[in-house]
């Protein structure tokens, strides 16, 4: 059976695609292979045909068509969104996709099991420094183990790894404790993330605009410290490239 989809892009002009559930994009790389080449807003359906999802797409330049493309699954960038948020919301996912967002955890979780993903975190300070923090490998376990965290592989670009202690995690929110600290840490710094005891990144934190209090903003501490709030940052999926397996 075909299916008529509508794919918004940033023009706010929708864009009908037709195929078959099979041929469903679940990622970014699946549109640009479809021939949409441009960055923006399109529909992905990790958890297929009835549950469309919509994200930010980063498709690299028209000069590079070898590069990654980008499926964005968290973003901020100035705030008008409230990250504070309980498990459900945090399961199914807030924002715009043209802004600031959270894709979901379940969908976090169905698309890391579709092909075999890197993770880029991009970041931006308040002086327009940037840098990246790249891992070859990442999934997201299921909701009935807590949609515990794995990755691997770091690259530095720039950013430093605030990463690692997170690894093997389980989500936390103000509702739904599974960190690893006898206190909450999503209330204690106003967020929800795979919280050990409790973080050295903070990306769901409260937006506050450069130095803040200790730990409560959008933090990245082998970059900034902890009491640094960051202007933007990012986490994006793309497929492993067979050159990235053989690095």
């Amino acid at each position: 059976s075909s299916l008529t989809l509508f794919i918004t892009v940033l023009s706010d002009t929708p864009v009908v695609v037709s195929g078959t559930p099979e041929s469903l994009p679940v990622d970014c790389s699946d549109l640009y292979s479809n021939g949409f080449g441009n960055s923006g807003v399109y529909t992905i359906f990790p958890a297929g045909p009835t549950s469309p999802v919509q994200v930010f797409c980063e498709m690299g330049s028209m000069d590079a068509p070898d590069s990654n493309k980008w499926t964005v699954i968290q973003r901020r960038t100035d705030g008008t969104i409230n990250f504070y948020r309980g498990w459900e919301q945090y399961k199914t996912g807030f924002g715009q996709a043209s802004s600031e967002y959270w894709l979901g955890l379940e969908n976090i979780h169905l698309l890391s099991g579709k092909k075999s993903y890197k993770l880029r975190v991009d970041m931006e300070d308040f002086d327009g420094a940037k840098v990246f923090a790249e891992y070859s490998s990442f999934n997201v376990a299921p909701e009935k183990d807590g949609y515990r965290l794995t990755f691997s592989g770091f690259k530095d670009g720039g950013a430093g790894d605030s990463m690692h202690v997170h690894n093997g995690q389980k989500f936390s929110t103000f509702d739904m404790d599974q960190d690893s600290f006898a206190q909450n840490c999503a209330k204690m710094f106003l967020g929800g993330w795979w919280y050990v005891d409790c973080h050295h990144a903070n990306p769901n934190g409260e937006y506050l605009w450069g130095e803040s209090h200790y730990g409560l903003g959008v933090i990245w501490n082998s970059w900034k410290g902890r009491t640094y709030s960051l202007k933007a940052i990012a986490f994006k999926l793309s497929p492993q490239l067979e050159l990235d397996v053989i690095r």
